[in-house]
């Protein structure tokens, strides 16, 4: 009767092991979308392919400035907006949302969980001006490679 053979591991098949691990947790904190239109003109070009992460932990939560990915409030779809304001800031009365009432000392302030959202083309970008602010449960990922 022959024994069963003991198997080692080798270098390669922990580079391999590796390697695996590697492409799990990238597949799922990681994706990349392809710009479309010109609502971020100057810092993004139309067809232009982005790296984007929800590992929030890794890459640093979401502040002011930040570009993200949304799903469209207007349809299906992601958007690529930039956050200009967060939940509690106050949004200027240039940049208000039409249709939304403000607070009785006639200012807007972005809703708790909310982010305000403007592209860098104002004039060509649909927005938070038009749309309202955004939940944060509709944030696909914050944009971290652009170049």
């Amino acid at each position: 009767m022959r024994k069963g053979k003991k198997r080692a591991i080798t270098g390669f098949g922990v580079f391999l092991g590796f390697t695996l691990i590697f492409a799990i947790f990238f597949y799922l904190n990681f994706t990349t979308i392809q710009v479309s239109g010109i609502s971020m003109a100057k810092t993004l070009k139309n067809g232009q392919r982005v790296l984007v992460s929800k590992a929030y932990w890794l890459v640093g939560s979401i502040k002011d400035q930040d570009i993200v990915v949304i799903k469209d409030p207007e349809g299906p779809g992601d958007i690529i907006k930039r956050v200009i304001w967060m939940a509690g800031e106050e949004v200027d009365v240039d940049h208000r949302p039409e249709g939304i009432p403000l607070n009785p000392n006639g200012k807007y302030i972005v809703p708790e969980d909310c982010i305000y959202v403007m592209g860098d083309n104002r004039p060509m970008s649909e927005d938070s001006r038009k749309f309202g602010p955004v939940s944060t449960d509709k944030i696909v990922g914050k944009v971290i490679v652009y170049r």
